[in-house]
């Protein structure tokens, strides 16, 4: 049986999860899941996860270019578990890799959830997108020398 089909009370064993959010290292976001977001699996939708990945990959590649940045592509996106309801998301980024416009964002996400009274931490999503700077004609530019 899959993760997501799963109800409630079938999800004992993720509260003996061996995640721990990383240690000396602030979210760039963090956001409660709530039920507008649920699917009918009981899980939250996919999508919700997706949105939260792109916009914290971009708060890096802003602050790399100071200026605007698109969304080039999705490299890599894994679900590894389902986040549910009440769960607190934790998106780390990191620039992995540069060219001459465009950066490599790694995205790593955390679920907190509480169980019988226990929080506990469990790594839900790893992605890496590619983000590319652009001028006010959202042309492709240079990265900033550092």
């Amino acid at each position: 049986m899959s993760d997501v089909s799963k109800s409630k009370d079938e999800r004992p064993h993720d509260n003996q999860s061996t995640d721990r959010l990383p240690e000396n290292r602030m979210p760039v976001i963090r956001v409660p899941a709530r039920p507008a977001d649920q699917n009918p699996g009981g899980s939250m939708f996919g999508g919700w996860i997706m949105s939260n990945v792109d916009i914290a990959g971009s708060i890096p590649a802003l602050a790399r270019v100071r200026g605007p940045v698109v969304t080039r592509a999705v490299d890599s996106f894994e679900f590894k578990k389902p986040v549910f309801v009440g769960d607190l998301v934790s998106c780390y980024a990191d620039i992995i890799s540069e060219g001459r416009t465009s950066m490599k964002v790694k995205v790593e996400v955390y679920a907190e959830r509480m169980r019988e009274g226990e929080m506990f931490c469990v790594k839900v999503t790893e992605a890496i997108l590619t983000y590319v700077a652009i001028d006010e004609n959202r042309r492709p530019i240079m990265l900033p020398v550092v």
